[in-house]
């Protein structure tokens, strides 16, 4: 029979599974649980207290739920003997506080009703000021780690989160034990060992491998408290490697077999790599959902500002790990259907459809319409969670179609920002790859980023690509004795898609895009780099704060 191993892609709003062939790649099987309690931004559960603006939750049981009946199903697809390996990814930074046997303190009820207790979404950005002064202390002693992360930290990151919850919820912070990425805490309950990775310490807390985490007295200059979550974090270890086994009461819960190794964790966007075949320089991959992480490999480390890192091992062990984003790109689509389509176009998947037949009948500039494409900040090259959407041009005959066309083309233009980013920096993209949800459903995007940047996109359509990525890296982590791989670029070459579908630049709208493309770079130079400080005192004043 064929070995096989799982990968479990805990997403923002649900969680998916596959099972893998270790031989050749094949997918065997899926299956996809949504969380219950989705993304918490409105109010905890059970409680009316509004959260403030900008905070993004998650309730760890949902993961839990999900991945107990995830590995139920795919244990049922074939004989568990023939399982080798399991591997998570999860959205990052994504951290949560603990007790030191891994309770979530948001479970226990002396921290229920306290937000802070509760697992910080990648995308909570209510911890932006604190982000702001961990930046105006980059010229001090110990503050050179920022050049590895594009010359800021984000709200996003592990410590600006740390230091809110320090600041604003001093009860919590005394009672935190561990402070763990989402991914890592799942890899502790599904072994009973608490495993830190290098990839999520690398990027989302400054871990470099040569140096650490940033240093005690930088930290301690910020706030005297601050070096205390240093206490809180486990040493990282690198990808590809086993975490632990399954323990006993997760194997009779999933009818998995107990020992079976569990690969250490990874960002769910750079499990995207391997599933598309990726493990070379030159070769930049968007993944692109809710967020659009983009992502390249070298052996060499350049220090690029306005990305996001830089981490040697962090996607494959021998190279660089290079990472940039946008901080909302799905979401944007998402919102605009989901709050300002009329009823007559449609609604969900009916109504993305009518918008993207009518908006790819347009040529560009036709709508008079242009966006800035921030709804969730700006992350590559500004690294500024402050910032938000902009849309210029609207009159009152504009139609939906043509804003949608409009946040389409924003995107675009937003990644090539990026590749231009990533070149200015030293490095060299010879290709363009997207997978990821949007890549698999929305053409119109993909066939627009390549009339916008000007070179083809070649679309790996991996359903699940970051399920699949962790299932590759877990072949590695289980190692051949078991029929897994001894390397993690042998298991990509065996079990990477080589698939490939190619929207190539049409000349005619790369011409027209050259000139919308300037206009777009004023708006940004403008609203996010010191023309106006309008989209942050807006911000100010949503958040109640003059």
């Amino acid at each position: 029979m064929p070995k096989h191993t799982i990968g479990i892609d805990f997403g923002t709003d649900s969680a998916r599974a596959v099972l893998v062939d270790v031989a050749s790649g094949r997918v065997a099987a899926t299956a996809s649980v949504p969380f219950p309690h989705g993304v918490i931004d409105r109010s905890l559960p059970g409680q009316s207290d509004h959260l403030p603006p900008d905070w993004a939750l998650q309730h760890p049981g949902d993961w839990v739920a999900a991945a107990e009946q995830l590995l139920r199903t795919m244990a049922q697809h074939t004989n568990p003997d023939d399982i080798v390996g399991l591997g998570v990814d999860c959205t990052s930074c994504t951290v949560l506080p603990v007790t030191a046997e891994g309770t979530p303190l948001c479970l226990q009820a002396d921290f229920a009703r306290d937000p802070h207790a509760w697992p910080k979404l990648w995308k909570h950005h209510a911890a932006q000021p604190y982000a702001d002064r961990i930046n105006a202390a980059r010229a001090r002693a110990g503050g050179a780690f920022l050049e590895f992360y594009g010359g800021k930290t984000s709200s996003e990151w592990l410590w600006a989160k740390g230091w809110q919850v320090l600041a604003e919820a001093p009860a919590v912070a005394r009672a935190t034990a561990r402070w763990i990425e989402g991914g890592d805490w799942i890899v502790w309950q599904l072994t009973g060992t608490e495993m830190r990775s290098a990839c999520q310490a690398g990027y989302k807390a400054h871990w470099q491998k040569d140096s650490g985490y940033p240093e005690t007295a930088f930290l301690r200059g910020l706030d005297p408290a601050l070096p205390e979550w240093l206490e809180r974090l486990a040493p990282p270890h690198p990808v590809a490697r086993k975490a632990g086994g399954l323990v006993g009461a997760w194997a009779a819960r999933t009818g998995l077999h107990p020992g079976t190794p569990v690969a250490v964790a990874v960002i769910d966007a750079h499990a995207g790599m391997p599933a598309v075949g990726v493990a070379e320089a030159g070769q930049m991959v968007a993944i692109m959902g809710t967020s659009t992480c983009h992502l390249l490999v070298d052996p060499r480390r350049f220090a690029i500002p306005g990305i996001s890192g830089v981490v040697e091992d962090g996607i494959v062990p021998g190279l660089f790990g290079y990472e940039a984003g946008q901080a909302s790109v799905g979401d944007i689509f998402q919102w605009f259907v989901r709050s300002a389509v009329p009823a007559h176009v449609g609604t969900g998947d009916a109504a993305y459809e009518t918008l993207a037949a009518q908006a790819g009948r347009l040529r560009p500039g036709e709508a008079g319409v242009l966006a800035l494409d921030w709804w969730n900040g700006c992350r590559t090259p500004l690294v500024d969670a402050d910032l938000s959407g902009l849309l210029v041009g609207l009159t009152v005959t504009t139609e939906p179609h043509e804003i949608y066309r409009a946040l389409l083309e924003s995107t675009a233009f937003g990644t090539r920002r990026v590749i231009e980013t990533f070149e200015a920096g030293g490095l060299t993209i010879n290709e363009v790859l997207a997978c990821g949800g949007l890549a698999e459903r929305n053409a119109l995007l993909l066939q627009l980023t390549a009339d916008i940047i000007g070179r083809e996109v070649l679309a790996a359509p991996v359903p699940h690509a970051s399920a699949v990525g962790a299932a590759i890296y877990a072949a590695t982590a289980a190692g051949v004795s078991v029929g897994g791989y001894a390397d993690l670029r042998d298991a990509i070459r065996r079990m990477g898609s080589r698939e490939r579908i190619a929207y190539r630049p049409r000349t005619s709208e790369q011409r027209l895009y050259e000139s919308l493309y300037r206009d777009y770079l004023d708006l940004a130079r403008h609203f996010g780099e010191g023309g106006t400080a309008l989209m942050k005192r807006l911000r100010r004043l949503r958040a109640g704060s003059g």
